[in-house]
């Protein structure tokens, strides 16, 4: 097949770029700078620039790309910036699509589990209403951005995404230098709830959703069994042999990450991979402490 992925040097796309050229597909990136060669197309979203003509006639196009929630303060900057790299890359991709000669097969649109918003022990799925606060609102405008590329016939997912582990980037990558040193532990009361995905189930899921013509709409990508923060803690300390005795009170976590502690470190959200699991995923880690010790192996 040929697919077309943004955000192709990102966490995601470069694993599933991986798994993906070892299938033996023909792979192509849309990147922000000048094309390095015929693998890839040049497009600027926040000036709604892209070669319409080269993003016809793919069998699969699979959209990654936004501006990262987890590095810096959350000004109002920030978050434009946040939710403008979401929508309107979304919007520019999903209209060019739509009015290709040949659109995709199917449009796998990346979205997050923060589409539930804060939710305490509330057990989530996809048919769950969003929630109310600033990233909730980012991930239900990011969603309906997809709409001319629907409207068109196109099968689309949205890939909510909850939180990716793996030691070469994402949450899992910034938590293990302090928890490495000795200095991990809960955050707040650590109740909260923590909806975690190995990044080779990702993948794997991911495959799933391309080849499964079934499956429309949003698809949860967490893993079956949640963990509440102190559980978290808990697991990888006992992952890397250290102890977990310096909790990080909420009010400190707020002092240091403002309005991102809560939505982001704070925030509870339990949710199921109701969509994967009734189309026949098999997850290789559906379980914690497992995951971690595998992924830490390598």
């Amino acid at each position: 097949m040929r697919i077309l992925i943004s955000g192709s040097h990102g966490l995601v796309g470069k694993a599933l770029i991986s798994e993906l050229t070892k299938g033996g597909h023909e792979i192509f990136s849309l990147v922000r700078h000048a094309s390095g060669g015929a693998s890839e197309i040049e497009w600027h979203p926040n000036q709604g620039s892209i070669d319409s003509e080269r993003v016809s006639s793919f069998d699969v196009v699979v959209h990654l790309a936004g501006e990262s929630i987890a590095s810096g303060r959350w000004t109002d900057e920030k978050k434009r910036k946040i939710r403008e790299s979401r929508v309107m890359g979304t919007t520019l991709l999903s209209q060019s699509l739509a009015r290709s000669a040949k659109p995709p097969a199917v449009f796998i649109s990346a979205s997050a589990i923060g589409y539930y918003g804060n939710r305490g022990d509330e057990l989530l799925d996809e048919k769950s209403a969003p929630g109310n606060d600033f990233l909730a609102e980012v991930c239900v405008a990011w969603e309906r951005a997809t709409g001319e590329a629907e409207a068109r016939g196109v099968r689309t997912v949205h890939a909510r995404f909850g939180i990716i582990l793996d030691q070469e980037g994402g949450a899992l990558a910034k938590m293990l230098t302090p928890f490495r040193m000795g200095v991990g532990g809960r955050i707040g009361d650590g109740k909260q709830w923590m909806s975690w995905i190995a990044l080779g189930d990702v993948i794997q899921g991911l495959k799933l959703v391309i080849e499964h013509n079934s499956i429309t709409g949003p698809v949860n990508f967490v893993a079956p069994n949640p963990v509440t923060n102190s559980e978290f803690t808990k697991s990888l300390g006992e992952a890397v042999s250290r102890p977990t005795l310096f909790p990080i009170p909420s009010f400190a976590a707020r002092l240091a990450f403002g309005e991102m502690a809560d939505a982001l470190l704070l925030s509870s959200a339990k949710v199921e991979p109701k969509r994967l699991q009734e189309s026949g995923y098999r997850f290789e880690f559906e379980n914690l402490q497992p995951a971690l010790a595998a992924i830490l192996k390598t």
